[in-house]
């Protein structure tokens, strides 16, 4: 079969999504392999589409938040890098108006009719669509679809089959990996390509948004599209101002760890909801939409209509937008300037702000619940015995992950000392709760064969 035969790519593309360490490389070839034998067993038997074109490979990255914790949805400044960690996909388009999707690794096997266009019915505060009985990655479609209709783009029917490596529920963009992966299909698939990638974050934003009630800005999606590490400032979100920053933590000899703290994501919707909700409180109190639009002097003088109207905790909310939307201009100055022992003094400022400020850490009614807080402070305690490192939560918050920087001398030590904090046990043959991360230099692409 077509589908066990060894799949070559691009040498130079390859090694700049995976690195070049040849065993890496090897097992992402296999890994590619296995999805096209996959893609071949569960859509060669219908023999309308089966000859008519070679399968084409898609990957899209996961992301990992640096700074600006919380800010995007806010419209304020955000610094993110893509990590090697993917969602990839196997895909053939058809000539029909359907979407068929396979995906063992989450036991997904669907198809959606994606011909015509939607109907919204809005009931006063609340905005339902016609499909609102789509859940998870069948929601994100339709509503990626449904964006590019918006848009004006073409889209169409395609058989993909997909896997993914990038952590699931736990704050490193899954969803938006996925997300982007679907956008960079439409586009080459029916469009040529001819799309810029910047039209892509607020497609994606839209579908969390409309069709899977996640109150999102775009930093998850951007970082996951462009790729590398880059600062963006969403002061105007349809064009939003993005730089490269050409920084390389590993000639830093220090590596970025990501942390599984065991909890994911499934069911905060609210609580991450709340966020940008209190945020935005605060600004209308003051006539505005968003907090870019006030600072903390507006809201100082204000500050006790505001506590009357808004609440304490939104009161300290905005105080941490404020704060980290200005730290991340001091990181991307000290990544600029060479300064790492400033940058990962900031990183500690920003952790220390999401907790007490920001206060996405712990969920309030579960208090006998707090994974983060206890990886975090075992993070911290190691990182003070060993003078060195940083450490903060990462991504949305309250479950999930959290992000550590430590020297490469010490990352075998904080491995094992955290899988032994966290119950990691490998003779079950489950995956280490500790990954080191490095930062891919691109987005979403197509990788031809």
């Amino acid at each position: 079969m077509r589908g066990k035969t060894m799949i070559r790519f691009p040498r130079e593309l390859f090694e700049l999504l995976y690195g070049t360490e040849q065993s890496v490389l090897a097992a992402q070839e296999c890994r590619y392999a296995a999805l096209a034998e996959q893609w071949h067993k569960r859509y060669e038997t219908d023999n309308k589409d089966a000859d008519s074109a070679p399968l084409r490979f898609f990957s899209s990255p996961g992301r990992s938040e640096i700074g600006g914790n919380h800010t995007d949805h806010n419209f304020g400044k955000v610094l993110a890098a893509s990590i090697r960690q993917d969602c990839i996909a196997a895909v053939r388009a058809t000539d029909d108006n359907t979407v068929y999707v396979y995906d063992p690794g989450y036991n997904e096997d669907y198809s959606i009719n994606i011909g015509g266009s939607e109907t919204f019915v809005s009931n006063g505060t609340n905005t339902e669509n016609s499909y609102c009985e789509e859940k998870g990655s069948a929601a994100l479609i339709r509503g990626i679809v449904q964006g590019f209709k918006n848009a004006g783009y073409k889209t169409g029917g395609f058989k993909a089959c997909f896997t993914s490596d990038v952590i699931a529920a736990a704050g490193v963009s899954s969803s938006a990996s996925f997300e982007m992966l679907i956008c960079i299909i439409l586009n080459n698939l029916f469009n040529g390509g001819k799309i810029p990638l910047t039209a892509f974050p607020a497609i994606g934003s839209f579908a969390e948004n409309r069709y899977w009630n996640k109150k999102s800005g775009m930093l998850d999606q951007t970082a996951c599209v462009l790729g590398g590490l880059i600062a963006i400032d969403f002061k105007n979100p349809a064009q939003p101002l993005i730089e490269k920053i050409p920084f390389d933590f590993d000639k830093e000899e220090y590596a970025l760890m990501i942390v599984n703290t065991g909890s994911g994501h499934a069911d905060l919707s609210e609580a991450y909801s709340a966020i940008p909700a209190e945020m935005q409180s605060v600004a209308r109190t003051l006539g505005k939409a968003h907090l870019r639009d006030t600072s903390f002097e507006e809201v100082y003088e204000n500050l006790c209509r505001i506590r009357k109207t808004c609440g304490d905790r939104a009161v300290m909310r905005a105080f941490h937008f404020f704060e980290e939307n200005e730290r991340v201009d001091k990181e991307v100055r000290a990544l600029k300037t060479g300064d790492f022992k400033s940058f990962l003094n900031l990183i500690t400022e920003s952790g220390n702000s999401s907790w007490k400020w920001l206060q996405n850490i712990c969920i309030a009614d579960k208090p006998e619940s707090q994974p983060v807080a206890v990886s975090l402070a075992l993070t911290e305690r190691f990182i003070r015995v060993h003078n060195a490192g940083a450490c903060r939560v990462h991504g949305g918050g309250f479950a999930g992950v959290i992000q550590a920087f430590i020297p490469r001398s010490l990352c075998g030590a904080y491995t094992s000392y955290m899988e032994k904090a966290l119950g990691y046990d490998a003779g079950t043959g489950q995956k280490s709760p500790v990954f080191a991360m490095s930062v891919r230099p691109a987005g979403a692409v197509e990788i031809p064969t």
